[in-house]
């Protein structure tokens, strides 16, 4: 029994609907926190309830909300869906889920649980033919493709593995197969708060000029925001530069 219909699709691009800032919250242990270079040993815990972040950036008018189980990424298994029911409860944000996505089952809890779009990594490196199977059985504008990136390669599995596949072959891959949306976060640049990989991010969009490429990871000035939209990114993920002030709400809202 396929789980495709059980919410309505929606609009498949990102901000040219629904702006261009997509704030990030990440959870462990229910938990709102960000990690340095994708290091879990390296957490910093900001809000005890995940559900007022959200609810703050729902005041301030944004309408999208990247959210990651990082237990689940480590684990290769959902752990925090109830953390995105809650949020798709109460908020009337529009939400993409990852980390931990391993089976059809994780991706219908997922979708049943509020999630818009399911964003997978690992899978996507790992067994291409079972998320084959998923975007045939749940629509393929359902899931957006996260490509994690090391030293332009592909890293999975809560980024504690790097593979050989490049960040560029894996954009080719799954264009072929109906994916218009893809993440990019360089993780060397991930919660450090010095730049984005604005260069990498040029070099995507030269090679696929066609695709919906969202930038994340390192965004710490309004400035890069500018930079990134100009270099032809669909939307921009801010996490750490929000919850450590460097970027205000009221910043982040010229970009909607």
């Amino acid at each position: 029994m396929t789980n495709a219909a059980l919410i309505n699709n929606p609009e498949g691009k990102l901000s040219k609907n629904f702006g261009f800032i997509i704030p990030a919250i990440d959870i462990i242990d229910g938990k709102c926190v960000r990690l340095s270079k994708g290091d879990y040993n390296q957490k910093t815990v900001y809000n005890e309830n995940p559900l007022d972040v959200a609810l703050q950036f729902q005041d301030a008018g944004i309408q999208r909300l990247h959210l990651v189980d990082l237990d689940g990424a480590k684990a290769g298994n959902v752990k925090n869906w109830n953390v995105l029911e809650m949020i798709a409860s109460k908020t009337k944000l529009l939400i993409d889920f990852s980390g931990g996505i391993s089976t059809a089952e994780n991706a219908a809890i997922a979708f049943n649980s509020g999630t818009a779009w399911v964003a997978v990594g690992s899978i996507a490196v790992k067994d291409e033919a079972t998320l084959s199977n998923w975007l045939h059985d749940f629509g393929a504008d359902r899931f957006i493709v996260g490509a994690d990136v090391k030293n332009e390669k592909i890293a999975i599995k809560g980024w504690t593995e790097t593979t050989a596949t490049t960040v560029f072959e894996l954009i080719e891959n799954y264009k072929t197969k109906g994916i218009k949306q893809f993440f990019c976060t360089d993780i060397s640049k991930d919660g450090m708060l010095q730049g984005t990989a604005l260069p990498l991010y040029k070099k995507i969009m030269n090679q696929h000029p066609s695709i919906d490429l969202i930038a994340s990871g390192g965004i710490s000035t309004a400035e890069e925001l500018e930079q990134l939209r100009e270099a032809g990114c669909e939307g921009a993920i801010v996490g750490k530069a929000f919850y450590e002030n460097r970027i205000a709400l009221a910043d982040l809202t010229k970009f909607l």
